[in-house]
């Protein structure tokens, strides 16, 4: 069984919180990593919420918002692109 890898951040208040990470991933076109995370927490329609960031390898302590939607866009590709590892091709 492969380990989770977990995120975990404390608040201006100290409330520490911890994620899941769900994909680390560097772009390219823009020459930034990106974060893809969640609480495990699900919204009103079941759905689970998962939040982006950008990331910098060499500063554990910050990370950016996504701020433009093609980022946003290739956010969701690649989010796209793991939930279909591992599916069955009936579907």
């Amino acid at each position: 069984m492969e380990d989770k890898k977990v995120l975990k951040i404390i608040d201006n208040n100290g409330q520490e919180t911890e994620y899941t990470i769900l994909i680390a991933f560097y772009w390219t076109k823009t020459k930034k990593n990106y974060l893809v995370y969640t609480d495990n927490t699900r919204d009103s329609k079941g759905i689970l919420n998962i939040f982006a960031s950008i990331y910098y390898p060499d500063d554990d302590t910050r990370l950016d918002l996504v701020k433009t939607d093609e980022e946003w866009e290739e956010i969701e590709r690649r989010i796209k692109s793991i939930n279909h590892i591992g599916r069955d091709t009936n579907e």
